[in-house]
């Protein structure tokens, strides 16, 4: 049970594996301003950046979930570099059945709803582990532009227009599931191009170092395409963002 190889190698050299920098990270860490102590459970947690940084910042507690090897040894790293390793923990497992032993004041998924089939299965998945009046954190793209055909769609990597929603209409199926939105951080044009052109960097020193692995073709073709691809779709059509949920 773990990511594909192209995974772990276009994100080498990211500590947060989604558009939000690291600047937009702490902005909503301060916007939500956890209280120390606040218990966490970060679902997809990726290589732990959110419950690490918090963590510091805030003096949470908590535990990350994810199916990859590579980015939890990462996140182990992460809380040992900043000082919290006592304060956060990591597992390796299939975050889309987990659920906390104990109710947590904030539940996170951010930038993963696959994991509970969408965004309702998702919510509906972190309410399972969620204290009364405690926090969501879901994490999800959006149309910043209307895809006008179907390349404009596949070029966003997804398969069908209604595979996402406009930011309006995400808004408002939060509140169809009976929550109200308390906070949001987007990210920007900006934000996205620091995320995507450090896949490139990534790709292409891997490609260097290992010519002759048997993904060296396929991300060749993949360097070769993306910005470009970046550039005409996903910059322009794409949105992406943090929201804060409390149920009704």
């Amino acid at each position: 049970m773990d990511l594909p190889r192209s995974f772990t190698i276009r994100e080498s050299s990211h500590r947060i594996c989604n558009p939000l920098t690291s600047e937009k990270l702490a902005i909503l860490g301060q916007a939500i301003s956890p209280s120390p102590g606040t218990r966490v459970l970060d679902l997809a947690c990726g290589k732990g950046e959110m419950l690490c940084t918090w963590a510091h910042d805030h003096g949470v507690t908590g535990t990350g979930v994810d199916i990859s090897t590579i980015f939890i040894d990462a996140a182990h790293a992460r809380a040992m570099e900043l000082g919290v390793a006592d304060r956060v923990g990591f597992v390796h497992g299939d975050a889309s059945g987990h659920v906390a032993d104990e109710p947590v004041g904030i539940a996170a998924c951010i930038g993963a709803t696959w994991i509970g089939s969408g965004v309702a299965g998702t919510v509906e998945l972190l309410r399972r582990s969620l204290a009364p009046g405690g926090m969501m954190l879901i994490g999800e793209p959006y149309w910043r532009r209307e895809a006008e055909d179907q390349a404009t769609v596949e070029g966003c990597h997804m398969a069908r227009k209604d595979d996402l929603l406009p930011l309006p209409e995400l808004l408002e199926q939060f509140g169809a599931m009976d929550c109200d939105v308390v906070e949001m951080v987007l990210a920007d044009r900006d934000s996205w191009d620091r995320y995507v052109a450090a896949q490139w960097l990534n790709i292409r020193r891997w490609l260097d170092a290992n010519p002759d692995d048997e993904l060296a073709d396929e991300m060749r073709m993949e360097l070769a395409a993306g910005p470009v691809q970046h550039a005409r779709y996903q910059r322009e059509y794409l949105g992406w963002g943090v929201f804060a949920l409390m149920d009704r």
